[in-house]
């Protein structure tokens, strides 16, 4: 961790605890005022759960900010329902929000930001797009070589369980069950398989969304318990006669 932060955006605040997070969010909140009280531009780049969400929740809070958002798709939040999307766009357009879809955001073209309505660029920017892999407490040989952002996801295996480069479950018991399972938006999204097309691996690559995560912590939660109740109480068979046994991922609702 002491490597990683001088590589952030706040270096001098140590966000591991809760009095680090409270000092970022005072610092935010104080910087926002600022442009607040000037009626300042701010420009939101990805209109997708984050983005949409904050932007809104800067014209809620802060009303004197002149508020832009764009994305490179056609309409905002793209995984949602196009009538969820057109919901979404429409409480936008009457919060004073100006929205730019099907653009790309290009910082050193001046014709982006005419396009935008904003040649002499806007005094705030906030980019939400893209994902960057946070997992620096982890062992190296744990963490993806590959991946969005370029790697560094941990890798788990069919079971959600943490393994390392090499296909060995990482933080196994004395009896060989998993004890440390990784779940939403810090693991890898997929079980790969040499040979094969993404779409056909045994866990296909899955969105980092909040919905398949959801559902990761119910299975990994699941085999907590199942383990829990093999290595400690001694059962083998479930309420229902079943054989008890450590549950695998599915493709996952919602992704």
């Amino acid at each position: 961790h002491e490597d990683a932060r001088p590589e952030g955006s706040w270096p001098h605040i140590d966000e591991r605890f809760l009095e680090g997070r409270r000092r970022h969010i005072i610092e935010e909140y104080n910087k926002i005022k600022v442009l607040h009280d000037k009626s300042a531009t701010v420009l939101v780049v990805g209109a997708g759960f984050i983005g949409v969400e904050w932007v809104t929740e800067l014209q809620h809070f802060f009303p004197k900010l002149k508020l832009t958002i764009i994305d490179f798709l056609p309409q905002p939040l793209g995984p949602l329902p196009a009538n969820a999307a057109k919901y979404c766009e429409a409480y936008m357009r009457r919060a004073g929000i100006k929205q730019f879809y099907n653009t790309k955001y290009d910082a050193n073209s001046s014709d982006f930001w005419s396009s935008i309505e904003l040649p002499d660029r806007p005094d705030k920017e906030y980019v939400c797009i893209g994902v960057k892999a946070s997992n620096y407490f982890m062992p190296k040989d744990t963490l993806s070589e590959k991946g969005p952002g370029g790697g560094g996801w941990i890798l788990m295996d069919m079971n959600l369980s943490v393994k390392t480069r090499d296909g060995k479950l990482w933080g196994t018991d004395d009896k060989g069950y998993p004890r440390i399972f990784a779940v939403g938006d810090c693991n890898y999204s997929c079980v790969d398989e040499p040979g094969k097309k993404p779409d056909d691996w045994p866990i296909p690559p899955i969105p980092k969304i909040s919905y398949p995560g959801e559902e990761m912590c119910t299975v990994a939660c699941t085999n907590i318990e199942k383990i829990d109740k093999m290595v400690f109480e001694g059962k083998t068979k479930t309420r229902c006669g079943g054989t008890l046994q450590i549950a695998n991922m599915h493709w996952p609702w919602g992704a």
